[in-house]
């Protein structure tokens, strides 16, 4: 059987791609967020997993104001980055697993879902950048992907228990599959930020420790507020925690930190990593 080893949480902002691209990770404006990879790094180095379940959202590639859905999952057998004009590109194809895809995407209709179902499929920063902060050096990336997008551009967004939902509903579908693929569940984006209007570089460090402080041990309680009540204390843009909230659900219930890392500001977002491992990894 497959086995969900853990979860890694991190921000996707485009200014890291860049910075990776110019090979600015010692920078001093960087290293103090580059240098929070470094458990992640030990810890895939010991667990390595086979597939990666990535909870992010497209900044309009693949999906545009006039045509936004919900909730969308890749079931494409390769997928590929394309820049969205940051001036980033990164070449290496991100391989499919379709078959552990259809899986998901039937236990989350039987759970009453309706996602889109995206046999084509590219992805963003949201995906690329997150894939280079965790493996750096390789020549082909370890991992097979099954991307999941959620919503958190046009309003009405989802509500943070129906994010919750959803990765629950991915988690079953997860321990359902037959394969004996190790898994690493990621949540991508945030933490807070605004990068528009009278609010552009609204940071809220008390609400970013308030969602690291009980992502694992409390997560119900980032179920607290209301969609538009995190717009407004973490930015239009640190509403990106759905996904947090999406990939933490999808890990089950007996998980531990590993490591944290928090540094503000990253291109006036307040930029966070955070390694889980579950109980599942520590008993395989």
């Amino acid at each position: 059987m497959s086995t969900i080893s853990g979860g890694i949480f991190t921000s996707h902002v485009p200014g890291i791609g860049n910075a990776i691209a110019k090979g600015l990770q010692q920078d001093p404006y960087w290293k103090p967020f580059f240098d929070g990879f470094q458990p992640v790094h030990r810890w895939l180095d010991r667990v390595k997993p086979d597939v990666a379940v990535v909870f992010y959202n497209d900044h309009g590639l693949n999906f545009f104001l006039d045509a936004m859905p919900t909730f969308a999952i890749g079931a494409a057998p390769e997928y590929r980055h394309e820049d969205e004009g940051w001036g980033i590109a990164f070449p290496k194809p991100y391989p499919g697993i379709p078959e552990l895809s259809w899986q998901i995407i039937e236990e989350v209709v039987e759970s009453e879902f309706d996602p889109v179902m995206c046999q084509k499929m590219l992805v963003d920063h949201a995906v690329a950048v997150p894939f280079e902060l965790a493996w750096p050096d390789a020549e082909a990336f370890p991992v097979k992907l099954v991307p999941i997008a959620i919503n958190t551009v046009q309003h009405p967004l989802p509500s943070p228990k129906r994010c919750r939902d959803l990765g629950l509903a991915v988690g079953r579908a997860l321990r359902a599959w037959e394969g004996d693929e190790k898994i690493v569940v990621m949540g991508t984006g945030g933490l807070s930020h605004q990068l528009e209007g009278k609010r552009a570089g609204h940071l809220n460090v008390d609400y970013d420790k308030f969602c690291m402080d009980n992502l694992v041990s409390d997560p119900d309680a980032l179920l607290k507020h209301s969609t538009l009540e995190i717009v407004e204390l973490a930015g239009s843009q640190g509403v990106e925690i759905l996904n947090w909230i999406a990939a933490r659900a999808a890990l089950g219930d007996d998980c531990r930190e590993i490591s944290r890392n928090y540094h503000i500001p990253i291109s006036n977002t307040a930029a966070a990593t955070m390694l889980v491992e579950t109980r599942e990894a520590v008993s395989a």
